[in-house]
């Protein structure tokens, strides 16, 4: 199992990249619970690769 620090982490752009979107709407998501963020020492949003990438085949079907 990996630990949080070995775990790759994506930006609110690369996520919106993924999805199509806007980063803003990346950002919707994580206020909504959509999708779990981490908070850099900056204050930046950082994603979970795993998890972006289940909720893009769980969405990719629709």
């Amino acid at each position: 199992m990996q630990t949080q620090s070995e775990q790759e982490l994506l930006t609110p752009s690369q996520v919106a990249a993924l999805f199509h979107v806007d980063p803003k709407t990346v950002t919707r998501w994580a206020n909504a619970g959509k999708l779990s963020s981490i908070r850099t020492l900056g204050g930046h949003r950082r994603f979970r690769k795993d998890e972006v990438e289940k909720l893009l085949e769980s969405t990719s079907g629709h």
